[in-house]
C-alpha cells in the first residue's frame, strides 16, 4: 500500500513540477502566467493526438512541446509587447485553449468524443535501485519524463541562482527599467522565459496523456496549472522549494485516491476537493509576496 501511494504521489507531482519550474522561470523575469493551464491543456491534446496518429510517443512529446510554446508565444506577444494586464491575458489564454482543444477533440474523434487510448510511455527501471523495498518502484521505475522533471530541479536552481543569464533574468523581474538601461533587454528576457515555460508546460501536458492517462478527455489538466502557480508561491520562488511543494501537492492528490478506495461513508466529492482545499489552506498560511520579485505582474513599457 505504501509503495503504491509513493508511486502515485510521484506520478501526480511530475506534471505539477514541470509546469511549476516553467512558471518559476517566468515569474523570476517579472511575469505572472495564468495561462499555464492552457499551455498544459494544449500540450496534452497535441501530444496524444499526434501520438495516436503516428503511433510514436516521441512525436507526441514533440507536438506537446510545440503546442505549449505556441500558446505561450501568443501570451508573450499580448502581455509583453502589447502590455495587456497579465492576469486578464492569461485567463483569456486558458479559455481559448479549453475551447480549441474541446472543439478539435470532438471534430477529430466524434461529436461526443470517441474514447481512444495510445500506447503509454514505458517505464525505465534503474537496475537494482528499482528493486529496493518500498521506494524502488516509486523512485526508480518511472517514465523518462519523471526523471527529466526531477533532474531539471538542480539545473533550474543553478541557472537562476548562479548563471549570468539567471542574474539578468532576476534583474528583469526586480528592476526592469534598470535592466533595460544596462542593455539587458527586458522584452527579450521575458520572451525567452515564456518560451522556456511553454516547453515545460507542454511536457507537463504530455505526461498527463502519454505517460499517465494514455488518453485525452476535455479539461484533463483539471486545474493543475493553477495548482502549479500555488506551488511556486509555496516554494518561495526557489527551485528546491518548488520541488518540495510539488511533492506535497502530489501526495495530496494521491491521498484522495487512497481515501476513495477505503470506501468510507464520507462523500467522494470531499476527497476530490482535497488537493484544492490544501492549495487554499497552504496559500493562506504561506501568505504575502515577501519573496516575490518586486516587479512581478507589472506590465513594462520600454521608454
Amino acid at each position: 500500500m505504501l509503495e503504491a501511494f509513493l508511486a502515485s504521489a510521484i506520478a501526480m507531482a511530475t506534471p505539477l513540477l514541470l509546469a511549476a519550474l516553467g512558471e518559476l522561470i517566468v515569474e523570476r523575469a517579472g511575469v505572472i502566467n495564468i495561462g499555464i493551464e492552457g499551455a498544459m491543456l494544449a500540450g496534452a491534446f497535441a501530444g496524444v493526438a499526434v501520438a495516436h496518429a503516428t503511433g510514436g510517443a516521441l512525436a507526441g512529446v514533440a507536438a506537446a512541446i510545440g503546442a505549449g510554446v505556441a500558446i505561450n508565444a501568443v501570451f508573450a506577444f499580448v502581455a509583453i509587447n502589447l502590455a495587456v494586464n497579465q492576469v486578464v491575458a492569461g485567463t483569456a489564454i486558458d479559455l481559448l485553449a479549453a475551447g480549441v482543444t474541446g472543439v478539435l477533440y470532438q471534430r477529430v474523434y466524434g461529436a461526443t468524443g470517441r474514447a481512444f487510448t495510445v500506447a503509454p510511455m514505458r517505464s525505465i527501471a534503474l537496475g537494482p535501485l528499482a528493486r529496493l523495498p518500498l521506494i524502488g518502484r516509486a523512485l526508480f521505475d518511472q517514465p523518462a519524463l519523471v526523471y527529466l522533471a526531477f533532474a531539471l530541479v538542480p539545473a533550474v536552481a543553478w541557472m537562476i541562482g548562479r548563471s549570468r543569464f539567471g542574474l539578468s533574468l532576476r534583474a528583469a523581474g526586480e528592476r526592469p527599467e534598470a535592466a533595460d538601461a544596462l542593455g539587458l533587454g527586458v522584452y527579450r528576457l521575458r520572451w525567452i522565459a515564456l518560451l522556456a515555460s511553454g516547453v515545460l508546460s507542454g511536457l507537463g501536458g504530455a505526461y498527463l496523456t502519454l505517460a499517465y492517462a494514455d488518453t485525452f478527455v476535455e479539461g484533463i489538466s483539471a486545474g493543475r496549472g493553477y495548482v502549479a502557480l500555488a506551488v511556486v508561491i509555496v516554494g518561495r520562488w526557489n527551485a528546491w522549494g518548488v520541488a518540495a511543494a510539488a511533492l506535497m501537492f502530489g501526495g495530496a492528490i494521491a491521498l484522495q485516491f487512497v481515501l476513495q478506495a477505503a470506501a468510507t461513508a464520507l462523500p467522494y466529492q470531499l476527497f476530490l476537493a482535497l488537493p484544492y482545499l490544501l492549495t487554499v489552506a497552504v496559500l493562506a498560511l504561506a501568505g504575502g509576496r515577501a519573496d516575490a520579485p518586486s516587479a512581478l505582474g507589472e506590465p513594462y513599457v520600454r521608454p
